[in-house]
């Protein structure tokens, strides 16, 4: 019997092994599509027209923007929505408001100030909500006039020329359905924490999203910063509210009905980035468990799609992309139990195909990010230091993830539970209960600190540095969870933690230092909470 559990766990080992290996290699195949449509998008780009040739060719645009508990960034995305350049009488604003706090006299007391300014701005809110954003969005829907339909999240700011740089594409492309810009950073260097995020994003937007719409690759909305064609939404049966991630559900529907999309990766709408580590969780299992419910509900169609074999297959790991997460955390289990009972030894030479196999495996994801950086940005290079930080993150996650995306795979229900933002003056504190799953995290770390120990001691030294990895990971994102648990006992007892890493700056030679932050707490907790931010 013990032969027999040996066996299924080595099985499932290595078949995790392959799994995540595919996953790695797939980045390859986004980076070489990135690299070989990058001037034919160009080309295509350049060729239409750069604006309209008369207000009168512009169609009428709605922006929606969802809202829900945001007092602190509600005021800034209205005005920055109203002070988009677009001809007068051919913009409609609607802020479809579900605050129960606050946030709704806030919203109240701008709309009348911007209405009596010119613009036209209306607040549409419901008695329930039912569907939470995608349910808002359906019934603002019904009540707009635009033929294009702008959405944006609370904590975006769309620059002025947002309309006047996307609106004109829908002209020229009778079946373009989707627009989307690029997400950029407000408080990228606000901490460890953002600087991880923004590398992550940036990977995202600047190669994936890039390599599927320029090689007419199925692409997702990403939930705000996109410009919709009314018609196309109806096409594809409009919001739907049965997975946490409206927005990749319609858009794969709506190209499942024939319709286009193109992304614009020079159009960037900047917007805040969730600065705890609580925040990010909850984003990102929200994330996770939508993705994973898409999955499950739209791969049956995917699958008869009459589009090449490789285009299903690229879909199948975009829309799967989070499995990575329970695939590691497989990894990090059962690394141990296998070196202790299973007796594998291989000849040299696969050795070394199998380790050259990991390791390329393995730097696929950092070379689409690195990528990412070198094009996006002219100070890349000084970006890419820190993407360390961005492993840890990412490995410690794996937790909070392989939850979301069981949930998702044994249907269990849950609620939209809003990422919380500070904007640029905190209003109200939003505070996410801290979960229970950071002591599982901290534990992990230890097992995988114990399995490092011993692959060393063994002289298993291709293992070994993944799990080192493992270990720095599970035990930074477990102990920045309950660190951050301690806050509100922190500000009862009035100690400031401090934030030392944001102070290193680039001075010029003979600057006055910065003053050090306080020593309260030893050096090692007090990498969190983020320092705050300069007024």
């Amino acid at each position: 019997m013990s032969e027999y559990f040996t066996a299924l766990a080595a099985c499932i080992y290595f078949g995790a092994a392959l799994g995540l290996m595919c996953y790695g290699v797939n980045c390859y195949a986004l980076l070489f599509l990135f690299w070989r449509g990058r001037a034919r998008a160009a080309a295509r780009l350049s060729a239409y027209p750069k604006a309209a040739s008369s207000p009168a060719d512009l169609p009428v645009v709605t922006t929606q923007i969802a809202i829900y508990n945001e007092i602190n960034v509600a005021e800034r995305v209205m005005r920055a929505a109203c002070a988009m350049d677009y001809p007068q009488g051919r913009h409609e604003i609607q802020v479809l408001d579900d605050s129960i706090d606050e946030t709704r006299s806030v919203v109240d007391r701008v709309a009348t100030d911007l209405r009596s300014a010119g613009h036209d701005i209306q607040v549409l809110r419901r008695p329930h909500r039912k569907g939470f954003k995608a349910g808002a969005l359906s019934e603002g829907l019904a009540a707009a006039r635009g033929e294009l339909v702008a959405v944006f999240d609370a904590d975006f700011v769309p620059p002025s020329d947002f309309l006047l740089r996307s609106a004109p594409f829908f002209r020229f492309e009778e079946r373009l359905g989707l627009v989307q810009a690029r997400w950029g950073h407000l408080n990228r260097r606000d901490s460890l924490l953002t600087r991880a995020q923004a590398i992550g994003i940036d990977g995202h937007f600047m190669v994936e999203q890039a390599a599927r719409s320029w090689n007419r690759l199925y692409m997702n909305f990403n939930g705000t910063a996109g410009l919709w064609r009314r018609s196309a939404i109806d096409a594809a049966g409009g919001w739907q509210w049965d997975t946490l991630t409206e927005d990749m559900d319609l858009s794969y529907r709506m190209q499942f009905a024939g319709w286009t999309t193109l992304y614009l990766p020079d159009l960037v709408v900047p917007a805040e980035i969730p600065d705890t580590i609580g925040a990010f969780k909850s984003q990102q299992f929200r994330w996770a468990k939508g993705s994973t419910q898409t999955a499950l509900k739209l791969l049956p169609t995917l699958w008869r799609q009459p589009v090449p074999i490789f285009q299903k297959l690229q879909a199948f790991f975009h829309m799967t992309h989070y499995f990575v997460h329970p695939l590691m955390l497989t990894l990090a289990l059962l690394a141990l139990p296998v070196l202790l009972t299973l007796r594998l030894e291989l000849a040299p030479l696969l050795f070394a195909l199998l380790a050259a196999a990991l390791a390329i495996s393995i730097l696929g994801p950092n070379a689409l990010y690195v990528t990412s950086q070198l094009a996006a940005y002219g100070d890349g290079w000084r970006r890419v230091l820190w993407m360390p930080c961005l492993v840890m993150v990412g490995v410690g996650l794996a937790v909070s993830n392989t939850r979301a995306v069981l949930e998702a795979l044994l249907r269990v229900p849950s609620g939209f539970v809003r990422t919380p933002k500070r904007g640029e003056r905190e209003l109200k504190r939003y505070r996410l209960s801290v979960s229970p799953l950071a002591l599982v995290e901290i534990l992990l770390g230890l097992w995988c600190a114990a399995a490092f120990g011993v692959y060393l001691a063994a002289g298993k030294y291709l293992v070994g540095p993944f799990l080192a990895v493992y270990t720095a990971g599970y035990l930074f994102v477990g102990l920045l969870t309950l660190l951050e648990g301690a806050q509100p006992l922190q500000a009862t007892l009035r100690r400031p933690l401090h934030w030392p890493i944001g102070h290193f700056r680039w001075r010029p030679r003979g600057a006055l230092p910065e003053r050090p932050p306080r020593r309260s707490l030893p050096w090692l907790l007090r990498w969190w909470p983020p320092r705050p931010r300069r007024k």
